[in-house]
């Protein structure tokens, strides 16, 4: 399947894939340490803490033993599978972005934050991803999804 895309559309998803894979490693941990109970502070000044708010918990399970692990898996399949990669980075990609809309609306409604690098990479670059993908995939639609 990846035979059918252009030199700068496989460009343009290996570069996708490589910056889902950075991104993992951060999330992961800041996640791993919300599900522990730890605090952690945001750039905008607010604090994950599923002992006063519970969704935390629920966001930090569900990337953890969802969206994580099917990104990963997604990235390898779309090696050895290609369209079952596809598949698992789409679903995941559609989390990436509703996650991302909703921490970044929340933030920039309640917490006025100060807008800068770690802010962006904290709140709405994962709704950038996942929006990417999404983009990437209607673009190739007929070449990545036909037989």
């Amino acid at each position: 399947m990846t035979q059918t895309l252009s030199l700068s559309s496989l460009v343009s998803l290996y570069f996708m894939l490589a910056i889902m894979a950075m991104y993992l490693i951060p999330l992961c941990y800041w996640q791993l340490r919300v599900l522990r109970g730890q605090r952690m502070e945001n750039p905008d000044d607010s604090v994950d803490d599923w002992h006063l708010q519970r969704i935390h918990y629920g966001m930090a399970f569900a990337d953890l033993f969802i969206s994580i692990p099917v990104n990963i898996v997604g990235i390898i399949l779309v090696f050895v599978s290609p369209l079952w990669g596809y598949y698992g980075l789409a679903l995941v990609s559609f989390w990436w972005l509703w996650a991302g809309v909703m921490a970044t609306s929340t933030s920039l409604r309640f917490e006025k934050p100060k807008i800068n690098l770690m802010w962006f990479l904290v709140f709405p670059f994962g709704a950038l991803i996942g929006a990417c993908y999404i983009i990437w995939t209607i673009v190739h639609f007929e070449q990545i999804y036909t037989m």
